[in-house]
């Protein structure tokens, strides 16, 4: 579920392992290395941070949002609870009963394993490119040096605003060809459920954290956000490797769906627990934005993927974002409540450049950007 970041100076302890150096990428191709028992060097990860066997269950609640969309006023004063419950240790929760089709679930999950299936040169033709956002990635070797992540991506940029209804669509026919007209309909339609969803979950923050109803939904309406198809695929030493490594995500909302096979951990309490998959169920998680919307009340919290030898993993990823201009800044009431101020006000982009080019996302992120811009201001006046 990360948004691919970067290191660099600002994290000195482990800035000189994630250069990335002016060799020739190593190639990530999944159809032959899933079969390789030597893993090249560059996958190992450190021993702290290697993938613990057996993680216990993360107990999350299961929240059923069908009686709080209908207006039931005691259904969305137990989801608040609950939500609010989670989202003040570690902002993770389930939803069912959401209201997504489940045959645009099954299309969604269908179309990945149908790209991820495809020779590594056919899916080249959407390689993303350095600095971008959106296209197909094979474990970003052309940006990171060492650590890299076991899985390869696929990632499209969606926008909630009028003029951009068929952005994703239009990314795929564009960028692949008319073969992925077809494709790129299919998650046009996720994006805009999730989208949707995403504006049903906004209200639920909004009432567990004291806020009129429809503040953070307006806020997110016209919203700028990333969809991401993730593909781990099997590898022979896993216990040396990591699918995703440790990170918070930057964005303000995450909503997983999960295929069957298990791989989600989260660090709660100094130790790694694991999320099973719920195939009715989508994982919902606070990210750093919108814990600075809350004034640092709800959490974004590490978490990672790890991989199997057996089975290939996917997950579809939304991550919801601001539109770009959007001040990210609490409201008023909330301050009130849970003062004093502890995050500057700042845009969506500033954070997401910030995670780009100088900050692997983790559990300091948001405190590491807010001393970043603070000095930056500093600097300018």
């Amino acid at each position: 579920m990360a948004i691919d970041c970067i290191t660099n100076i600002s994290k000195p302890h482990h800035a000189k392992e994630e250069y990335k150096d002016e060799q020739k990428p190593l190639l990530f191709d999944a159809s032959v290395l899933r079969h390789q028992t030597h893993i090249p060097k560059q996958f190992i990860w450190p021993d702290e941070e290697k993938p613990c066997a057996n993680a216990p269950e993360l107990q999350v609640p299961l929240i059923d949002l069908g009686g709080f969309l209908s207006g039931d006023p005691v259904a969305a004063k137990e989801a608040s609870k609950l939500v609010d419950g989670a989202c003040q240790k570690h902002g993770f929760f389930l939803v069912v009963n959401h209201g997504v089709d489940s045959r645009l679930l099954d299309d969604a999950h269908r179309y990945m394993d149908s790209f991820f299936e495809l020779p590594l040169c056919q899916k080249q033709k959407a390689q993303r490119k350095l600095g971008e956002h959106c296209g197909y990635a094979s474990s970003f070797t052309g940006r990171f040096f060492s650590k890299l992540p076991w899985k390869e991506t696929l990632s499209f940029c969606y926008s909630a605003e009028r003029n951009s209804s068929n952005i994703v669509q239009d990314y795929c026919l564009n960028t692949m060809g008319n073969e992925f007209k077809q494709f790129g309909r299919v998650y046009q339609d996720y994006c805009e459920a999730m989208s949707n969803l995403s504006l049903g979950i906004m209200e639920l923050l909004a009432i567990s954290l004291g806020v009129e109803r429809r503040y953070f939904r307006e806020f997110f309406e016209e919203n700028e956000s990333i969809m991401r198809l993730n593909y781990y695929p099997p590898c022979q030493k896993p216990e040396l490797t990591l699918g995703t490594g440790p990170h918070c995500d930057p964005t303000s909302l995450t909503i997983l769906h999960q295929d069957q096979v298990e791989g989600l951990q989260v660090f709660v309490d100094n130790e790694w627990r694991s999320i099973s998959p719920n195939m009715e169920a989508f994982v919902v998680n606070i990210g750093d934005t919108f814990m600075a919307l809350s004034n640092g009340r709800y959490k974004s919290c590490l978490h990672r993927a790890v991989v199997n030898s057996e089975t290939a993993r996917k997950s579809l990823a939304f991550f919801l974002c601001p539109k770009n201009e959007k001040v990210v800044t609490p409201p008023a009431e909330l301050l009130e409540n849970f003062g004093p101020r502890i995050y500057p006000d700042f845009t969506w982009p500033i954070l997401l450049e910030f995670t780009q080019k100088h900050y692997r996302a983790d559990m300091n992120t948001l405190q590491v950007f807010t001393n970043w811009l603070q000095q930056k201001t500093a600097e300018t006046n």
